[in-house]
């Protein structure tokens, strides 16, 4: 049996986590050297576990490419996409093995400085983190690599890539215009970032190219190293190697987080979860708030990205809101909507007013108020949400909203017509904690957060 990610039991000390192998993965690096590292992270096919997929090994390269006197490496913990706690799983499990992934990954880039960014309301976690930097310091396993945690704030953006350098700069979470291998952290080089000022800049310009990437594929990366490349190819598909760390929560018998064998179904991996209620069928599940909605009968679907994008939507971080046919979609694409509304920062008006506008109309149809001009400006709004934006939220209202309306036009109808069944309350799935016995406890509070990131009472 391959080790897994997550262990069944939460490694406590350095002790435990040298025993299990830990530090073997550093040790390669450096005996091979950065180059060679790089080679084997992109020979071994892992891809980023944030959402996007990017292959890990030339991401990477780029940032080792990019010239500049100075580079960082950041690993983002940051998790805020509904229905994902997969990092959270394994930060309280194995926090030592992210922290070695990071260490790997500055080595590779050639970054003397890394930071480790979670919420400051992840408390455990972030404990959890902390300690583990000290011990493999202690350990001599960091050497000389600086690691910083960082704590930031609750909003979903602040997962964002370029917001996440935000924050670690001691700002709000608000999107930078350049991606962080173009303009990294604490650069002088002007970026176009919504703080920016004039200001004269005398000698040579920085960029500071920054590394930034998931949790998940960080703790990959020591194994990779350890085993070696060709072992991690033994797991997973050609395409998509290795396992994930997949969350399903929602209208199954058991919700959880497993880690399982890229490849695997979807179908397989919901049995894990005990399959529907008793009486129910699954109607739709969405991979967080990023992608088009996967409809049931396409839940043989194996879990890859290519075979995820091919049909019609995406892998993402592989956080799971299953729904069955007790739900009213129209609901859903009003829930959801609302989320993005809610979180888009406003840097972008297109996407912040468009946003809201979508979710109002929604909100008319969903309470019988609604008529065939809402559908009208909801798809014109649709078109246009994604206009000039910095960063991934107006597309994924744009990816959600529009699957929808396309695949489930008949709740609609039911609606514009006066004969919807009975709405069933709904919250976005934004979990809150997943307790040690498997309760998965929600953040209702979020039912109350204002598009200013402000809350109104209850």
């Amino acid at each position: 049996m391959p080790p897994h990610l997550l262990p069944e039991k939460p490694i406590e000390t350095i002790a435990e986590y040298l025993a299990s192998g830990g530090g073997a993965g550093i040790a390669v690096a450096r005996r091979i050297g950065p180059l060679r590292t790089i080679d084997e992270i992109t020979a071994s096919g892992l891809r980023g576990r944030g959402g996007g997929g990017f292959p890990a090994g030339t991401k990477w390269a780029s940032v080792r490419a990019a010239g500049g006197r100075t580079r960082y490496a950041v690993g983002n913990g940051a998790e805020g996409e509904p229905a994902t706690f997969k990092d959270r799983s394994l930060m309280r499990r194995d926090p030592y093995r992210i922290v070695e992934g990071l260490a790997i990954a500055a080595f590779a880039v050639g970054a003397r400085e890394a930071f480790v960014a979670t919420k400051r309301s992840y408390a455990r976690e972030a404990t959890r983190l902390q300690r583990a930097v000290i011990e493999l310091g202690e350990e001599g396993i960091l050497r000389d690599l600086a690691v910083t945690v960082v704590e930031g704030p609750d909003e979903y953006l602040f997962g964002e890539e370029k917001a996440l350098l935000e924050v670690i700069e001691g700002h709000e979470p608000l999107p930078r215009l350049l991606p962080p291998y173009q303009h990294g952290l604490f650069a002088t080089a002007p970026a176009g970032g919504w703080e920016s000022e004039a200001a004269e800049i005398s000698g040579l310009a920085e960029s500071n190219p920054t590394l930034v990437n998931n949790v998940e594929t960080l703790a990959a990366a020591t194994y990779i190293l350890a085993k070696g490349a060709a072992w991690y190819r033994t797991m997973g598909t050609a395409r998509s190697p290795g396992t994930i760390i997949a969350t399903v929560v929602g209208d199954v018998q058991w919700p959880g987080v497993h880690e399982v064998d890229l490849g695997t179904r979807f179908n397989d991996l919901l049995d894990l979860c005990g399959g529907p209620k008793p009486g129910r069928q699954y109607r739709a599940a969405f991979s967080g708030v990023s992608n088009p909605v996967l409809p049931a009968d396409q839940f043989d679907v194996a879990l890859t990205y290519e075979d995820f994008t091919a049909r019609g939507t995406g892998l993402g971080a592989a956080g799971f809101v299953v729904y069955d046919d007790t739900t009213d979609m129209v609901s859903v694409a009003r829930e959801l909507s609302r989320f993005l509304a809610v979180e888009s920062c406003g840097q972008c008006p297109a996407c912040k007013d468009g946003c809201m506008a979508i979710t109002e109309r929604l909100l008319a149809i969903e309470e019988g108020r609604g008529n065939d001009s809402d559908l009208g400006v909801i798809n014109a709004r649709l078109r246009s949400v994604t206009d000039a934006n910095r960063c991934y939220l107006g597309t994924e209202e744009q990816n959600i909203v529009s699957s929808i309306l396309r695949l489930f036009p008949e709740d609609f109808a039911a609606h514009l017509e006066r004969r919807a069944r009975p709405l069933r309350s709904l919250l976005v799935p934004l979990i809150k904690d997943i307790t040690d016995d498997g309760e998965v406890i929600y953040d209702e509070r979020h039912a109350y957060k204002l598009p200013d990131w402000t809350f109104h009472d209850a």
